[in-house]
Formats: C-alpha cells, sequence, structure tokens
C-alpha cells in the first residue's frame, strides 16, 4: 500500500481545502495517510519567509481566493478572527491524540480544521471553545505536556531537513506536491502519468539559481 504524508498547519485554509479534497484525489488509489502536524511559522521562518497575511496586499488576495476556491469546491470556509493567530495550542493537540510517535487520525484533523474554519469568524484560542475542542478529541497526551512541546518541534524540523516550505505538503514515493492546486499532478503520478518516469521532474529541481536578492 502506498503512504501519503500529509504535512498541515491547521492556520493555513488551504491546508484546510486540500485536507477536504484528499479523498477525490486519492478515489481508486489504496493509499494510507500520516497526518503530520508542523509548525508553520517555524518552518518559514527557517527559510526567511513571511506567511501570506503578513503582507498587507497578498493577505487580502489570501482571504478573496481562499473564499472562491471553498465556495467552488463546496467546502464550508468562514475567515477566524484574528488571522493569522497563533496555532501552538492546536497543532499540540493534534499530535496529543496520537502515542508518542504516532499521528492523529483523520477525524482529529478534520475537528481541528472546522474548528478554525468553520465557526463563524471566531477566535480559535477562545479558552471555552479550546475546552471543549480538547474535550471532543480526547486526546491520549497532555498537550501542554513537555514530550508533546519537544515532538512538535522535532516533527517541524523534519520537515524542513526533508525540504518542506509550506503547507499543504504532501510526500508520496519521495517527491513533494505543495498546495491544494498540487492535488490534481499528485493523482497524475499516482495513476501512472508517463511524464513521472521522464527527466522532467529531476531537471527542474536542478535548474541553477539566478539573480538572488539578499
Amino acid at each position: 500500500m502506498t503512504t501519503i504524508d500529509f504535512w498541515f498547519d491547521s492556520l493555513s485554509p488551504y491546508a484546510w481545502l486540500a485536507f477536504e479534497r484528499l479523498p477525490q484525489a486519492l478515489e481508486g488509489h489504496s493509499i494510507a495517510v500520516n497526518y503530520q502536524p508542523l509548525l508553520l511559522g517555524g518552518v518559514l521562518a527557517h527559510w526567511g519567509q513571511k506567511g501570506p497575511a503578513e503582507i498587507a496586499p497578498k493577505r487580502a488576495w489570501t482571504y478573496r481566493q481562499a473564499l472562491w476556491l471553498a465556495q467552488q469546491q463546496g467546502t464550508p470556509l468562514q475567515l477566524p478572527r484574528p488571522h493569522p493567530f497563533n496555532p501552538l495550542a492546536l497543532q499540540r493537540l493534534a499530535l496529543a491524540a496520537a502515542p508518542a510517535g504516532g499521528t492523529p487520525n483523520r477525524r482529529t484533523v478534520e475537528l481541528l480544521f472546522r474548528h478554525v474554519w468553520c465557526r463563524d469568524g471566531a477566535d480559535p484560542n477562545e479558552p471555552a471553545a479550546l475546552a471543549a475542542l480538547q474535550a471532543a478529541v480526547a486526546p491520549q497526551r497532555d498537550p501542554a505536556g513537555d514530550d508533546v512541546k519537544a515532538e512538535l518541534r522535532a516533527r517541524t524540523e523534519a520537515a524542513v531537513a526533508q525540504g518542506i516550505f509550506g503547507v499543504p505538503t504532501l510526500v508520496c514515493r519521495g517527491r513533494q506536491f505543495f498546495g491544494l492546486d498540487a492535488l490534481p499532478m499528485l493523482r497524475a503520478a499516482l495513476g501512472g502519468d508517463a511524464w513521472f518516469d521522464g527527466p522532467a521532474w529531476d531537471d527542474a529541481g536542478s535548474q541553477p539559481p539566478g539573480l538572488q536578492r539578499r
């Protein structure tokens, strides 16, 4: 059976949209999905990037596009306030839902995403709502425990070590597929598209850099 790692941060609307569309993209294939929580802020900091919501004009475009894409694919999405918010509690809860070294199941990840993107614009870190979410998830470990904190840091570092630069990123057969719009590409790879047997993938990844800004 083929295994896919789905790297995500509940902060990202595109990760939520990709999560909802994933079963359709994988239809007809025997796939095991490992849902891998990370902290997008740590990934962005490593690569010296800002998130799209940290750049004022890009922030407005990101929200407009996410809302449009959601209605196009029939996925509920309401912008939380504030956004961006600190997703630390949610990502720790995701890991705490699984035994040490394990990954959360799809139900847990869906609860986290819906907590952020399907609650009429509510603050994802509102204490009462977080407590209700934790009760629904029923974690196996303490989300505030040192082991969970260390594991989330380690997962984020492991993602960076693989070259992951954003979410959602899906890793399949050693290849990374970034973003909601990469799902058709992933499906083609799973379906044996001949393009993936040619030189284009490796050649594109070995292009020398041109102009570099500091």
